[in-house]
């Protein structure tokens, strides 16, 4: 019985290393620190989405609930913002401006929202617009709202950006419910989704017209994508998301495509238990890139500025997990190499090119902070 447990205990073993192998052609390696910091909105405890306005200001949302309007360096909280369901997870999550932001002052915003169906007391994730008037939200407009509600705590999403042609893309989490959601298209949540910028879904969205069928989902098969945002290169819009222990992925978002979770992932549950021994299957995605162990990723930007010549063209990633920026180096469509910006920084929770070609980071229990190369 003793040879017989050995066994069995090595064999389970063996599978969790086999799951949980690293990308190991690419190795972290650290950066030349040839850049300093600059404060340049403190005291916002869990800065989770940032947008900037044409003035050169900064919206700032904090997840308890409470949107800052930056500018120089004086913090003022806008009124009329809706009621989160800070717990968790979940809370006032992401915020974006519209393309066009400049003549219509449309701005969106995410966050979880108890109103609608489901669990007493629960929430899900919802995306509104609304315009900035006087440090205050006016117009509020529903776009999208998740449902059922859950009193689960985790798993929201979300990110929120725009196409080369005014599409308006977010992602939700799967919400806690790993076999029913993510490949479930009667379902909300595990998905990525693309409407029209007033709501309405486009008439080629890949599941109009399919009976029982979400047709705002735009791809699915996700786990929890807090990343999301247009390649400014090739338009092609780029996600990542977190994997259980391991396989944090990064992908680029095909009309129609399922990634996967949790048919297929390269990861391992939090007790080292095996989810699945697929890493692959016919008519699902693989990931561009997965990290193996998590760096429990959040937040992306892809640098375009020529403040930074050794990063353009490149990819920023926050790791909540290890608490550093992570330069993750781009031969097109292929990840050639990882470096450590910002380390012992703090969990990054984003990170932005501003309008002035500077990278802000935001850092939990810090708030925003710049980049400024040397």
């Amino acid at each position: 019985m003793k040879t017989l447990a050995l066994l069995f205990f090595s064999f389970f073993i063996f599978n969790c290393e086999a799951q949980l192998k690293t990308n190991d052609a690419i190795p972290l390696q650290e950066e030349a620190v040839n850049y300093r910091f600059e404060a340049v909105a403190d005291g916002i405890n869990n800065p989770w989405g940032m947008a900037f306005l044409p003035d050169g200001s900064l919206l700032v949302t904090e997840k308890s609930g409470i949107l800052y309007h930056v500018k120089n360096g004086v913090k003022t909280e806008v009124k009329n913002v809706p009621a989160v369901y800070n717990r968790g997870q979940g809370g006032l999550m992401d915020i974006e401006l519209h393309p066009d932001y400049a003549k219509n002052g449309w701005i969106y915003m995410s966050y979880s929202s108890m109103e609608g169906e489901g669990e007493a007391g629960g929430a899900n994730t919802a995306i509104i617009r609304a315009k900035l008037e006087d440090e205050s939200l006016v117009n509020i407009e529903k776009i999208y709202k998740a449902t059922p509600n859950s009193k689960r705590s985790h798993h929201f999403g979300s990110r929120i950006t725009f196409d080369n042609n005014g599409f308006l893309f977010f992602s939700i989490g799967s919400r806690g419910f790993e076999n029913e959601n993510p490949q479930d298209l009667t379902r909300d949540a595990g998905k990525i989704y693309r409407l029209n910028d007033d709501g309405s879904i486009p008439k080629d969205n890949p599941f109009v017209g399919q009976a029982n069928t979400k047709e705002a989902i735009y791809s699915y098969g996700h786990r929890n994508p807090q990343g999301l945002v247009k390649n400014p290169f090739t338009g092609a819009i780029w996600e990542h998301e977190h994997g259980p222990q391991g396989g944090d992925e990064i992908n680029i978002i095909k009309k129609g495509a399922n990634y996967g979770w949790q048919v297929i992932t390269y990861g391992i549950n939090y007790d080292n238990s095996i989810i699945t021994n697929e890493t692959e299957k016919a008519g699902m995605e693989q990931p561009l890139y997965y990290w193996a162990p998590s760096i429990a990723p959040s937040g992306m930007t892809f640098v375009t500025s020529d403040k930074y010549p050794d990063w353009k063209g490149y990819l920023l990633v926050g790791s909540l997990k290890f608490q550093y920026l992570e330069l993750v180096k781009l031969n097109g469509d292929t990840v050639i190499g990882r470096k450590k910006i910002a380390t012992n920084m703090g969990r990054m929770r984003n990170v932005k090119q501003g309008p002035d070609g500077y990278i802000y980071m935001g850092v939990e229990g810090k708030g925003i902070v710049k980049i400024i190369p040397n």
